[in-house]
């Protein structure tokens, strides 16, 4: 067929920062992690349940090479030399103020680089008076880690800047490495005691800007962004202190990134690409990290530049503001704020305040990172009064809970059954589900892909609401992943998606899709 599906889209990130492509010149590469079925180093003493653990072998020492923690000097001096640059760098910025040329982004890293430098090599004159004398690696080593300190994520960023590294959880002595495609790693912390991660932790808050919440037993968890977008929560509700990093290795994906990694074909993504431009109010659901956000942030992305699109979120996790208004949506990225104490309501702003207040500022659509409470009201009352072609996330643990989550919030917001289902019925256009096969510890991937897309058809005979399926599983072609159902939209929303380019014979003409064959653990593709 001559008009097949297209999707424009954007170029793929790997998830590695700016600043750490930088130091790409100044630092050697960090050793793979071991592959699966190998063992990281163990540290004497039990592991976690089903890890026996045991003395390091030869394979084990490359581990630990490779990990932040291994530095040719104590931590105490990284951070020593830290506050020397920072200091340093503090006096320029306000002598630089004070002359009306105030530092930019690229001036103030080469500041820091000099600073750090000079800083560096004072140090060491002074540490081989007592000490071994540093060989050039090692100087390089310690320059690294006080500008990761200074920049970036300090002990982490080697980690951090692997390809594939979605989440990493730091529970005491034990580090766990969580990639794409690969089974959990796990290795020694790169803090040998709790009061460095408690240290690296109030560090890194600062350096956000959220320094005027530390960690303490007094307060006793913070959350806060590192420099690249990931975000940290760091606690000592629990036995030892606990650090979880998570990141969005697919931050700048659009829908043929997607379509590349396997998320879905051409055909659903020019499906969706159509939605969204029409104006098709949507809900993307699905279980933990199955992929929701990454889709609404590429679904984001299509929406025409003439509009406003306002992202609303606890955690900056979308980060739609783009670098050309000229090709996408202006993008107002609204959060919510805490209250001034910990048991302090007052300054708080919550979600569901913030629908209103987008709408204010001449939002054409609102984008909710993720629907759990009241804000659920606001945000379908806001789909219906103006804000078509909104969308939000929400979990929900397989497709056929969807609407019986979605009711749960509604219920808490004080809506009876009948008006919750009435609401869903007249805000909502598509429901797309997102899922998720994780076969890595069988020796094979991880999958995340479309299974479903359902139109909303009105109120049920029944009382509930009528979803009408578009895409679903081809049961019979043994494929788990969205094909469309051959059952017919409703001819006025399907009119809005043929002015916006897609054509509705396309739904009958690949009845299978058009899927890459998914290669399963133990099987051909």
């Amino acid at each position: 067929m001559t008009d097949a599906p297209q999707v424009n889209g954007n170029s793929l990130s790997h998830g590695t920062t700016r600043l750490g492509g930088l130091l790409a010149g100044h630092t050697q590469a960090a050793p793979p992690l071991p592959s699966p079925g190998t063992t990281g180093l163990h540290r004497p003493g039990p592991g976690p349940a089903g890890d026996a653990g045991g003395a390091a072998g030869p394979a084990d020492v490359g581990v630990a090479a490779s990990m932040p923690g291994v530095l040719p000097v104590g931590w105490e001096e990284i951070t020593g030399l830290r506050q020397l640059v920072a200091d340093d760098i503090d006096v320029l910025r306000k002598e630089r103020r004070a002359a009306g040329s105030p530092l930019r982004e690229q001036a103030l890293e080469e500041a820091v680089r000099g600073r750090v430098r000079a800083r560096v090599a004072e140090w060491a004159q002074q540490w081989s008076l007592e000490h071994p004398p540093l060989t050039a690696g090692e100087l390089e080593r310690v320059r690294t880690e006080v500008f990761n300190l200074l920049f970036l994520a300090g002990a982490l960023q080697r980690v951090l800047d692997r390809p594939g590294v979605e989440d990493v959880l730091i529970d005491g002595v034990w580090m766990y490495i969580d990639s794409h495609d690969r089974p959990r790693q796990r290795v020694p912390s790169p803090f040998a005691t709790t009061g460095q991660a408690v240290e690296w932790v109030n560090q890194m808050a600062a350096a956000s800007g959220h320094g005027e919440r530390q960690l303490s037993y007094a307060s006793a968890r913070v959350e806060f962004d590192l420099p690249d977008g990931a975000r940290v929560a760091a606690t000592l509700l629990t036995e030892d202190v606990v650090i979880a990093i998570r990141r969005h290795v697919l931050e700048k994906a659009g829908l043929a990134e997607l379509v590349q990694w396997g998320a879905v074909d051409p055909l659903l993504a020019a499906f969706l690409s159509a939605a969204v431009k029409a104006g098709q109010s949507m809900i993307i659901a699905g279980d933990m990290a199955s992929g929701k956000t990454t889709l609404m942030r590429a679904l984001g992305r299509e929406v025409p530049a003439r509009e406003r699109l306002a992202t609303l979120e606890s955690e900056p996790e979308l980060r739609l503001n783009f670098d050309d208004p000229g090709l996408h949506a202006h993008v107002l990225a609204f959060r919510t704020r805490e209250g001034n104490g910990e048991r302090d309501a007052a300054g708080r702003v919550n979600l569901h305040d913030l629908v209103p207040v987008s709408l204010r500022y001449k939002a054409t659509r609102v984008m909710v990172g993720e629907v759990r409470g009241e804000e659920a009201v606001a945000m379908l009352e806001a789909m219906i009064a103006g804000g078509s072609g909104s969308m939000c996330t929400l979990h929900a643990k397989d497709p056929q809970s969807v609407v019986d989550r979605l009711m749960v919030p509604l219920a808490r917001a004080g809506l009876s059954d009948q008006a919750a289902y009435r609401l869903i019925a007249a805000a909502v256009d598509l429901i797309v589900y997102v899922d998720r096969i994780d076969e890595t510890d069988l020796g094979g991937r991880e999958h995340r892909f479309v299974s479903h897309v359902w139109e909303m058809a009105g109120r049920g005979e029944g009382g509930g609401v009528a979803l009408s399926p578009v895409f679903a599983p081809g049961e019979e072609a043994g494929e788990e992943r969205a094909v469309p159902t051959r059952t017919p939209m409703s001819e006025r929303r399907m009119r809005k998606l043929e002015r916006k380019g897609f054509y509705r014979r396309w739904l009958s003409e690949y009845p299978h899709g058009q899927w890459q064959p998914m290669r399963r653990a133990g099987g051909a593709a």
